[in-house]
């Protein structure tokens, strides 16, 4: 049998990345052949680097080289908050603002019926083992469906044990993602974070 065709394993493998469709696969594949050997192996390389010297942190899941991770390290974070996001990535632009000091929690996601996403498919049992001497958990998940019904989720969780949970403000314009934000409407969000109210009529399931 004849070796599979590259153009079309690297239009494969493309596709298989996230939010990424056949087109636009195609389109990255053939970027690629016209690229020089040098930018085509530098794009290797870089992907190989990656796999080969970041992880995510055991306590927080945040990108980095060592574990635990600088921030969950640092003495002079504020060790009584942790900002819950949904993925690793949603922790720059809220780093950028430069008004949260405290910790953080990567979800590794949100809760999607839809998709088939439930409560044991994102870490929230890592968030309940770091409650020890927290004061707030500060909710950064995306302001649309998906996020505000995790939102709702954790709080349900937390709440009745003691600790107070916040969400961001509402400058972050509806259906829109953290991680494209500016900085001072990430800011001004952070600064004017207001309590989860659970409402009973809330249709999520408990854990």
């Amino acid at each position: 049998m004849s070796s599979p065709d590259p153009l079309e394993k690297l239009v494969g493998e493309f596709s298989r990345l996230p939010g990424i469709g056949p087109k636009t696969a195609a389109r990255l594949a053939h970027h690629v052949l016209r690229v020089s050997m040098e930018d085509a192996r530098a794009l290797a390389d870089s992907i190989v680097e990656v796999k080969e010297k970041l992880i995510h942190c055991s306590t927080c899941n945040s990108i980095t080289p060592i574990d635990p991770c600088d921030i969950c390290t640092d003495p002079q974070r504020d060790r009584t908050r942790i900002c819950v996001v949904e993925e690793p990535f949603n922790i720059k632009p809220i780093e950028r603002t430069g008004e949260y000091r405290g910790l953080y929690h990567a979800l590794m996601g949100v809760l999607s019926p839809q998709r088939g996403i439930g409560p044991d498919q994102i870490d929230v049992a890592g968030l309940l083992d770091r409650l020890e001497g927290i004061q707030e958990i500060i909710v950064a998940t995306n302001p649309n469906l998906e996020g505000e019904a995790t939102a709702m989720y954790i709080q349900q969780l937390i709440g009745p044990l003691g600790v107070s949970v916040t969400r961001l403000a509402r400058g972050l314009p509806s259906g829109s993602d953290i991680e494209y934000a500016d900085d001072s409407t990430l800011a001004h969000a952070l600064e004017s974070r207001s309590e989860i109210s659970s409402r009973p009529d809330d249709p999520i399931s408990g854990p």
